[in-house]
């Protein structure tokens, strides 16, 4: 049993003010497998006075000298990425060479795009050509948390920490209780790379506890939260009270529109794509929508590709899934599973319980229900597994129709041929994020959505944007 009790605050590893176990279990046995401290109100006062502390000095601290720590901070991170994907697949059950190859790379990929655009990013700039005595200057938001969730733990906590660290906000992080021990060993990292005392620190604690102390506390200047709408909505609620700054990365149910003459391999990308992380991503293309002329052919394509996908523990090697991250989740996907039969959708692959061979462990069927209609529950909520619904639809503006009709606005998909109507789609549908016949985004692209999906962009340039604040100054001098 892993026993790591203790906050990093003010650059020291402390004791909690008062006992509060929590253990941590592994989602492919069921077994707890560590024990962390949830935190008090004195841990987030203490951590959020010595954040406070360090501002004046951390905000001062010229932005190559801040670049530098994180550059530094990507060595360390590199020479522990075992270390980070270990803890990853113990804790929140990625599969360990996807833990590997995808969720920690993903955090060095970032740390390194924000050196990049630090580099070349003007923190201090003139107005214009029509007004050379004013000058614009952009500086940290200040006093920062960032609460992080379980999915993708090192990417989110990465776009978080890089953009603010460069930013010169201080901040407190409150990672998953789900997911602790990859940011614990984060923290080591920080401190490692030399992070002057009181900008990085990290309390666990669960959103109702530590996340409400935060998002309501009167010394944070800023939130970043990434996590469920219903929680964004809360923390909102809550940081109201001061007015303070809320970035939101919420929830998803992205429309992936298949055309007729879409590439041969679309629904198979589709399908894998849907399937990828046990389908917890908020970017998730969760609504193959597939053009009449193709659609039978689409769903027997489907089914067959959901039919290949391998489900094995987390601690095995080799390309499958791996359970979702606990009891609460796999409860809600399988009564939502069942929701799409009892509602009249056609499952034709999976289904409810476990896959055979598993008695225990959170592990999900992947599943594919065809003629599902826009109103169905598994159409309107996000499922946060392994669950594609595939709804047909007639003409490119029926498509526009449904793929807009969500409360969220994520990521939407298109696969055509058709360049025109791939450009005249990526204006029309309403999300953060529109991706075209496979092609992923490129490094340092913001992430980010609009309606219920959240507000505020991460990574790149408008990811570091979001952590600063701009004053305009008048009367400035030329040098």
């Amino acid at each position: 049993m892993i026993e790591q009790r203790q906050f990093y605050i003010n650059g020291q590893w402390v004791d909690p003010a008062t006992p509060n176990d929590f253990h941590v279990i592994n989602p492919s046995t069921e077994e707890p497998v560590a024990v962390i401290t949830l935190g008090s109100q004195a841990d987030t006062d203490a951590a959020v006075a010595a954040a406070k502390a360090a501002l004046p000095a951390w905000m001062a601290t010229p932005p190559a000298e801040r670049i530098a720590l994180i550059e530094q901070l990507l060595t360390a991170y590199r020479a522990r990425q075992e270390d980070l994907a270990q803890a990853t697949s113990l804790e929140m059950g990625a599969p360990i060479d996807m833990a590997r190859g995808q969720q920690v790379p993903s955090g060095a990929c970032h740390l390194e795009n924000f050196v990049a655009t630090a580099r070349e990013f003007r923190f201090d700039r003139p107005l214009g050509d029509h007004a050379p005595n004013d000058r614009l200057i952009y500086e940290a938001v200040g006093v920062a948390a960032l609460i992080t969730p379980w999915n993708w733990p090192q990417n989110q906590i990465t776009l978080k920490v890089g953009a603010a660290a460069i930013a010169g906000c201080t901040m407190v992080l409150k990672p998953s209780e789900q997911s602790p021990l990859n940011a614990m060993i984060f923290a080591e990292l920080m401190d490692e790379a030399g992070f002057p005392p009181g900008v990085f620190n990290l309390v666990n604690g669960d959103g109702i506890g530590v996340g409400t102390q935060l998002s309501g506390h009167p010394d944070v200047d800023m939130v970043s939260f990434t996590g469920s709408t219903r929680a964004g909505t809360a923390i909102s609620k809550n940081a109201a009270n001061t007015l303070k700054k809320v970035h939101l990365e919420l929830g998803g149910k992205g429309a992936n529109l298949i055309f007729a003459d879409a590439d041969a391999k679309a629904v198979n990308r589709g399908v894998l794509h849907m399937m990828e992380n046990t389908g917890q991503s908020c970017n998730a293309p969760s609504r193959m929508m597939v053009q009449a002329e193709i659609y039978d052919q689409a769903v027997e394509t489907a089914a067959r590709v959901a039919d290949t996908v391998k489900v094995c523990s987390a601690h095995e090697t080799g390309s499958h899934i791996g359970p979702v991250v606990n009891q609460t989740q796999w409860t809600k996907i399988q009564n939502l599973i069942q929701t799409g039969i009892d509602e009249g959708a056609r499952l034709v692959a999976g289904g409810v319980g476990r896959p055979d061979g598993f008695d225990k462990g959170f592990y999900i069927k992947p599943t594919v229900f065809a003629d599902v209609t826009n109103d169905m529950t598994i159409a309107r909520q996000e499922i946060f597994g392994p669950v594609l619904s595939i709804i047909k639809f007639e003409t490119e503006e029926e498509a526009v129709e449904i793929a807009n009709d969500t409360p969220y606005g994520l990521t939407n998909y298109v696969q055509t041929q058709d360049t025109d109507r791939a450009n005249r789609l990526a204006r029309q549908l309403r999300s953060g994020m529109v991706e075209m016949n496979g092609t992923s985004r490129a490094a340092g692209a913001p992430f980010g959505g609009i309606k219920q999906s959240g507000n505020g962009r991460e990574g790149g340039v408008c990811g570091l944007e979001d952590f600063l604040e701009i004053k305009s100054v008048s009367g400035w001098t030329p040098e």
